[in-house]
């Protein structure tokens, strides 16, 4: 006999339904809702004991994980666009953060904490000097974030190396595996996420009412605004460049696109993704299939900015005014946070917690974020996934892989 399928909810319709039911209670039963805040608290210790290991282990991972495909002129052309492209979108997002100040109309700490949280100015000097960790153990320990990226950057670097001389993939397997456990580690964490959210989102709607709700629209609008103005920037420079009609993209992109805004993974985006770009935009297969992975992994122009929001926003809501140093580190860091993707349940959160970890930011706008985090994914996914197509485009036109027959569609190919 077979057996019955469990009736089930998913994480993202339970965290939007604890969203909701946190926000009405909080409203509610007002002040009293701080008593429940301890247990949102508990989440967000869970969700940090693994940020430090999960990045460096994805970051590694990403950098020295490869088999060696990355190397010679297709990948310098693939990441040169990567590089541009992020940097573009996270210096976007600033601009668009300080212009709409999300995060303005929801005081969610005190006076104290937002001095403890403030991050003194040091010279540029010194900045750069502090990115170099003098002791990696003690920087974890410490949580600096952005030594431990250093350091599991050039770990990255020398491990890929050690495992191209030696054909011997035990330490790099190693990385990966532990970076599956912490994985797993997180997984379990955000089955009680909801739980997590509802308190705390309910502290913070007992503090300030429904005045939340307006922050939360006005971070998404600044994602969609931003992803706009990115198509109109990237999709100009890469049809100039590719010197192919503009106005042929748009249908082009439109199923990946649909499959971007409703699963909002560019994981399983990947497959429709790689298939169109040579059935349909004229990439060759072997381009697609060097660039679809790397940059389904790496060039995560909708994420960066999402993150540069997701920085101010933490800033604005809890009152602290962030110097031009902690604006520049707010794009290398997101840029950062682009080489791995990280690929779980609710990943972002890990995202916002290293983030407001390494600003020195108080975590209680984390919960605003995550709430509508869902529909904040949509906006990155479309973004990734198009802009992955236009990396692809853009290498092949460069090293005389692009069928310009397939894209006028003068001719059909399968892939």
């Amino acid at each position: 006999m077979e057996k019955k399928k469990k009736f089930s909810i998913s994480l993202t319709t339970q965290i939007l339904v604890a969203t909701i039911g946190g926000l009405v209670f909080g409203v509610i039963v007002g002040p009293w809702a701080s008593n429940i805040k301890f247990i949102g608290d508990i989440f967000l210790r869970l969700i940090q004991m693994s940020v430090v290991l999960l990045v460096m282990s994805a970051v590694a991972g990403a950098v020295g994980g490869g088999d060696g495909r990355d190397v010679g002129k297709m990948g310098f052309h693939t990441f040169k666009w990567i590089i541009g492209f992020t940097i573009f979108s996270a210096a976007l997002g600033v601009v668009l953060a300080m212009l709409v100040k999300p995060g303005i109309g929801i005081d969610l700490s005190s006076a104290e904490e937002v001095a403890e949280a403030t991050v003194g100015s040091a010279s540029l000097q010194e900045t750069l000097t502090n990115f170099v960790p003098t002791n990696v153990i003690q920087a974890m320990a410490e949580g600096s974030m952005v030594p431990c990226i250093v350091f599991a950057l050039f770990f990255g670097v020398a491990m890929g190396q050690y495992t191209k001389n030696t054909k011997n993939r035990n330490v790099a397997d190693l990385v990966l595996g532990l970076n599956n456990i912490i994985t797993n580690i997180i997984k379990i964490v955000m089955t009680i996420a909801p739980i997590g959210i509802f308190c705390l989102l309910a502290d913070v709607a007992g503090k300030t009412g429904f005045d939340v709700i307006k922050p939360m629209f006005k971070f998404l609008g600044i994602l969609l605004v931003g992803d706009i103005i990115q198509f109109l920037v990237f999709g100009p420079l890469t049809a100039a460049l590719c010197k192919v009609n503009l106005f042929k993209m748009p249908k082009k992109f439109a199923k990946m696109s649909m499959m971007a805004i409703t699963t909002t993974s560019g994981a399983i985006c990947l497959p429709t993704k790689m298939e169109d770009a040579v059935e349909k935009f004229g990439v060759s297969r072997k381009v697609a299939d060097f660039t679809g992975p790397i940059t389904m992994s790496m060039n995560s122009c909708g994420a960066a900015q999402c993150y540069v929001v997701a920085i101010f926003f933490m800033a604005q809501a809890t009152g602290i005014e962030l110097s031009p140093y902690q604006m520049g580190m707010a794009i290398l860091l997101s840029c950062l946070m682009c080489l791995g993707t990280i690929s779980v349940p609710g990943g972002s959160v890990i995202v916002y917690t290293f983030l407001a970890s390494s600003l020195g930011l108080p975590m209680d706008s984390i919960a605003v974020l995550i709430g509508i985090d869902w529909f904040a994914g949509m906006f990155r996914t479309l973004m990734n996934v198009d802009v992955d197509v236009m990396v692809a485009m853009l290498v092949a036109c460069k090293i005389g892989e692009f069928d310009y027959d397939v894209y006028n569609e003068k001719k059909t190919v399968k892939y």
